[in-house]
């Protein structure tokens, strides 16, 4: 069973599916240009003590966002 959230409120060691960008323009291109497009596997690897910026680990590598930039990603939990 999934649900749906932004990819902001996964916890550590949580896993998720891009479900949609609802960035647009420079921000958005960017986001996709990153390989965050939907479809894609992810897991939240990490958050900084603040918690911001969260890491993610994608298709064998580990990035980093912004939370303001992961608000604009949806994304759909699943299970481990």
């Amino acid at each position: 069973m999934s649900t749906a959230a932004t990819l902001r409120t996964l916890k550590e060691g949580q896993k998720a599916v891009i479900a949609g960008i609802t960035a647009e323009g420079e921000m958005g291109r960017r986001i996709r240009d990153m390989g965050l497009v939907p479809g894609i596997k992810i897991q939240c690897v990490g958050r900084a003590p603040l918690k911001d910026p969260v890491a993610l680990r994608l298709m064998g590598f580990t990035l980093t966002l912004r939370n303001r930039e992961a608000d604009h990603i949806n994304v759909n939990a699943v299970g481990a």
